[in-house]
């Protein structure tokens, strides 16, 4: 996972040890499947840098309290201090000691249920030498085209890294997995491209642009996208559009 500036290096060992921490639990390895910008990012999917770590939890709902009762003990012998947790799904903000770093807290999701038309696969993360299920390239695509919409209508927010994320999976030619699409938004894949469209123009300006990305790429970098990045989002995306109307 590129790293954009050197004080963020430990913020990344910590993302390693509790990754490598969780997947070295037998039960927590079979039902917390990796997903999200880290995922895509540590396999060379994405080219910036990620700071959160996102799950699928893949299991019965009768399971959820032994594994808070897994990740919470992994937290305790890692000495990461859970800083806050929600009581309603599985979710924690995770504080790690740092003197020189402005980061000091990692936050973890996991969703349950995950979609239906989510697929999974196992990959080698070479990095920490280890095999991990993990949602397919399209699959994560999918979500994250859906991500930046669903974003805002749970809590208002939009952030940089969705709309950079699907300029730059389009910009590789990758796919995405249509039925995740149906089935997370409730219509038509062509449907759901309009009001992705829509949404981009009215939505995303300059401020929307700088306000995470930044931090995630290298400077030379993020100058060299910012400027182009909602046009040429939106010409993906028009002309996805146009691919739908023409099968």
């Amino acid at each position: 996972m590129i790293l954009p500036n050197p004080k963020d290096a430990i913020h990344k060992a910590w993302l390693y040890r509790l990754l490598t921490a969780i997947y070295d639990d037998a039960e927590l390895s079979t039902v917390l499947y990796f997903k999200g910008g880290t995922c895509a990012a540590m396999l060379g999917y994405l080219d910036r840098f990620s700071v959160d770590l996102d799950f699928d939890f893949i299991g019965e709902e009768s399971e959820i309290k032994n594994v808070r009762k897994k990740l919470e003990k992994v937290f305790s012998e890692l000495g990461l201090e859970i800083k806050d947790q929600s009581k309603n799904v599985p979710q924690y903000f995770l504080k790690y000691p740092s003197k020189d770093s402005k980061r000091n807290t990692i936050k973890i999701d996991i969703t349950m249920p995950p979609p239906k038309a989510n697929k999974y696969e196992p990959k080698q993360f070479i990095e920490i030498d280890r095999i991990i299920m993990c949602q397919t390239i399209e699959t994560s695509f999918a979500n994250k085209l859906v991500a930046l919409i669903d974003r805002y209508e749970k809590n208002g927010s939009i952030a940089g890294r969705d709309v950079y994320d699907i300029h730059y999976f389009f910009s590789q030619g990758l796919r995405y997995n249509a039925d995740v699409i149906v089935e997370r938004r409730k219509k038509s894949v062509s449907e759901f491209f309009q009001e992705l469209t829509i949404f981009i123009e009215k939505n995303i300006i300059e401020t929307i642009i700088n306000q995470d990305l930044n931090t995630l790429l290298s400077p030379e970098k993020f100058q060299r996208v910012r400027k182009n990045l909602k046009k040429e989002t939106l010409m993906f995306l028009r002309d996805e559009l146009e691919r739908i109307k023409l099968r």
